[in-house]
């Protein structure tokens, strides 16, 4: 079985492309993942993890992830070579998202009004999307 989940803050804002081929949107962005444990004395150490988010899950990430932002996700490990144009071989692990959640505890107010996704939902809003009025009323 090849499943990860992850949660960190993303390094910077997410990438968005399409392949030349088919058009299809691949959206790619590094995680800041800190360890869960680390020795008394020592500085708590963190991984930068790249991700890579296709098709309209890409789109979505694009438009609405952003540097800072701390986002779980859950996909699989993939390994991919090539060679570059002078012949040297390279190698990249690399997780690729298949489901990517916000994990912030920002509040509404918080949140630029263009990627307002959290709250009493917009009379135009048509993404799927309902905020919450205060995460202190989750019952978990």
């Amino acid at each position: 079985m090849n499943k990860v989940i992850l949660m960190g803050r993303l390094t910077k804002d997410p990438e968005l492309r399409y392949t030349s081929v088919n058009n299809t949107a691949v959206c790619s962005f590094t995680l800041a993942v800190d360890r869960r444990f680390s020795r008394q004395g020592e500085e708590r150490q963190t991984d930068f993890i790249p991700i890579v988010v296709w098709s309209k899950l890409a789109e979505f990430c694009s438009k609405y992830f952003q540097k800072g932002r701390q986002v779980a996700v859950v996909g699989r490990i993939q390994t991919r070579t090539w060679d570059d144009n002078e012949g040297k071989k390279h190698y990249v692990t690399e997780v690729v998202a298949e489901e990517a959640y916000f994990a912030d505890s920002k509040k509404a107010d918080d949140v630029p009004s263009s990627s307002k996704i959290f709250g009493t939902p917009d009379a135009g809003q048509t993404d799927g999307f309902y905020p919450m009025e205060d995460d202190d009323e989750l019952p978990f």
